[in-house]
């Protein structure tokens, strides 16, 4: 096989390089902003400053600038420098804006916020999923079940697992306005286990409830999908409050 030139490689390293600095800014100033640090309407240092106080970059910083921009948390504008958004304005389902927001203390108001949202779209989601599945998706969630049992919400390839099967679950919906919120969903189940067991070890088991709903959508009863789905919510809202 033929292999790349020397200069090729050094390349592509560089930009790799630069790839993870922009990325790395990106999520330091993210955390930043949406665990208050820089309030709404705070002006961040000019691009200049910014590259000379952290040895990076300008195009670093710029590119970083960029991220935040498209995820609503700032707006540039000449002259008057890139300021900090309203909060109404960020893009709070965004799988990078959760992270960082958990990164931090969110606020109640926020895990409330998120439950509530779950509540609306997954239990409907369930119905839907219950009456058009199909056989590969009963077999790839039959499988993230295993993998939940087998490794344990704590660890990280069994929160892969349980995204996987609230991600295939909305898949089996064939609704392509839901299946848009795969990520999203999944980036929320994905930290609010991680954030309710921070401080202590999870204080149930929630896979058996994770079967129950499984199975109601396996039999094709959408009543009894939805049920478990919303019981499933309720259960991990509750281990939240027992953690906090």
């Amino acid at each position: 096989m033929k292999q790349k030139p020397v200069q090729e490689y050094q390349a592509t390293e560089r930009v790799d390089k630069a790839l993870r600095i922009h990325g790395s800014i990106a999520r330091d100033l993210g955390i930043a902003i949406v665990t208050g640090h820089y309030p709404p309407g705070h002006i961040l240092s000019s691009e200049v400053n910014f590259a000379q106080q952290n040895n990076i970059s300008r195009t670093a910083y710029r590119e970083a600038i960029r991220i935040l921009a498209a995820k609503g948390l700032v707006e540039s504008k000449p002259k008057t420098g890139t300021r900090i958004t309203d909060p109404s304005r960020w893009h709070m389902l965004d799988p990078d804006v959760l992270a960082w927001t958990f990164e931090g203390e969110p606020t109640q108001s926020f895990i409330d916020d998120l439950f509530e949202l779950r509540m609306v779209i997954e239990p409907a989601a369930a119905e839907l999923a219950a009456r058009r599945r199909n056989g590969q998706q009963l077999a790839q969630m039959g499988h993230a079940l295993e993998e939940m049992a087998r490794h344990g919400l704590a660890t990280a390839a069994g929160q892969a697992a349980d995204q996987s099967f609230h991600s295939t679950l909305l898949s089996a919906t064939r609704n392509a306005s839901l299946i848009s919120l795969a990520s999203s969903i999944g980036a929320a189940v994905r930290w609010t286990t991680i954030y309710k067991q921070r401080k202590r070890k999870l204080p149930r088991d929630p896979v058996p409830d994770h079967r129950v709903l499984f199975d109601a959508i396996a039999d094709a009863d959408p009543a009894a999908a939805r049920a478990a789905m919303v019981r499933l919510i309720e259960l991990a809202l509750e281990d939240i409050g027992l953690s906090i």
